[in-house]
């Protein structure tokens, strides 16, 4: 999906409070029942959609350390 698509720039894009701007950021926005992500350097580029319950699945494995590299 293009970022050229009016309705994808029109969102409320948000990044990380902790990102130290070294080029691996992400930014989300919240839209309807999804979470739609996009590379931060990158903002017309593609834009992944995941559902809501998905996105606090994955965020809830991070804070509980599921993906650490000792873990994997």
């Amino acid at each position: 999906m293009s970022m050229n698509n009016p309705e994808i720039t029109d969102f409320q894009w948000r990044k990380a409070s902790r990102s130290i701007n070294n080029g691996a950021c992400v930014e989300v926005a919240p839209v309807s029942r999804q979470i739609l992500i996009r590379d931060s350097t990158d903002r017309d580029g593609p834009v992944m959609r995941y559902s809501r319950r998905s996105w606090c699945i994955f965020v809830g494995n991070i804070k509980t350390g599921r993906f650490d590299p000792d873990r994997l």
